[in-house]
Parts: C-alpha cells; structure tokens; sequence
C-alpha cells in the first residue's frame, strides 16, 4: 500500500437502517475489516439527499459520515424505478410517502396498469479520509406485484416480484435475497474493489 493510501482495518457503514446495515454486514465481513455503524461510534448525522442521481446521495453520505468520524466510510443510496411511472419513484424513493405509507401508495398508482416493470437499483461509495474514493452500481430487473407477499427484508421488497423465483423479495431467504439484490450486486464490486485497494 503506498504511503497516500488510507488504512482500512476499519469500515463505518454510514446508515441507521437495520436491514441495510444486516446486508452489509453480510457480504463486507468476509474481507476481515472491523465495520462499525453510527450509533456504535456515537454519531448522530442527518444529511440533505439532495442529490440528482443515487451515486450523488451516496456520496453525500459518505463524505459526511467520513469527515464526521475519520473513517473511512460506506453509503448506499438505493431506489425503486418503475417504467409506468416513468422512473418514479427513482431517488425520493424513501420520501415517495410517510413512513408505512409507500407500498401502498406505489399500488394505488399503478392500479390501472398491466405494464408491472420495475428495477431496483443501488449506488455505493466508499470515502476515505484522503479525498478518495471506491464506486459501485448494481441493479435488480423484476415487476410489482399486485399486492404485498412476504415478511422478510424492509422496504418495497414486498412488492417487488421476481418470477424466476416465484417470490417477492419478501419472501426470499437473506442468502436468495443478497445473490440477486441490487444491493448484493454493488456490494460485491465494492470487496472486490476494496480488495484491490488494499493490495495497491
């Protein structure tokens, strides 16, 4: 590792979302670095998402919680894009409705539609101390459903049905859900990514 390079024996996973948190946890423990949250460390950090894009909002995060702590840092920034909606609910898709409130919303919205493709897609950036910074996309491809199906995972997975499964994501097991996920996708790239840092 060059000198410029910043030490990654500690990862901060920017969130205060427990379901995201379980999945990062998941698929970054193997790398062997100690992950940490907010709340371990004491910090309590709101940030504007005012971003145009995931990848912006991620970043947002990540920068923050990065300054705030010294450590390098992980933020996802994730959304549901629904081609009948042209999108939407894209990036507010955590504002799309009051809490407990979206999947319903999103239903009512596409009561009148046969056209059900929808995608979730997830933006992760790791920041680090020095300015730099790791980049990672995925995307999952599958429909809404027409009512919600399962009691597993957070979010819109109830709604979002994938049939060569049979299931929502709701209904997957955490190992289904992480080897197709959006969020399971990006984090891959990331530990692949973030094993190259280490190696440079």
């Amino acid at each position: 590792m060059s000198a410029d390079k910043c030490s990654i024996d500690k990862l901060l996973l920017a969130t205060g979302n427990a379901g995201k948190i379980r999945e990062m946890r998941e698929l970054l423990t193997p790398l062997g670095i100690e992950l940490v949250t907010p709340a371990e460390l004491g910090i309590d950090l709101e940030v504007d998402e005012n971003g145009e894009t995931f990848e912006d909002n991620a970043r947002l995060k990540a920068t923050a919680f990065c300054a705030a702590s010294g450590l390098p840092s992980v933020a996802d920034d994730s959304g549901l894009c629904v081609d009948a909606l042209g999108g939407a609910p894209g990036v507010h898709s955590a504002r799309y409705a009051e809490p407990g409130g979206r999947k319903r919303k999103l239903l009512e919205n596409m009561e009148n539609t046969e056209q059900r493709a929808a995608k979730f897609v997830s933006s992760i950036v790791c920041a680090f101390p020095n300015g730099e910074e790791l980049t990672a996309t995925g995307e999952c491809c599958g429909e809404i459903a027409r009512e919600p199906r399962g009691d597993g995972g957070f979010g819109y997975d109830p709604v979002f049905y994938m049939a060569e499964f049979g299931k929502t994501m709701a209904e997957m097991t955490d190992d289904e859900k992480n080897a197709v996920s959006h969020r399971g996708r990006a984090m891959r790239e990331l530990v692949q990514k973030l094993k190259e840092y280490k190696v440079n």
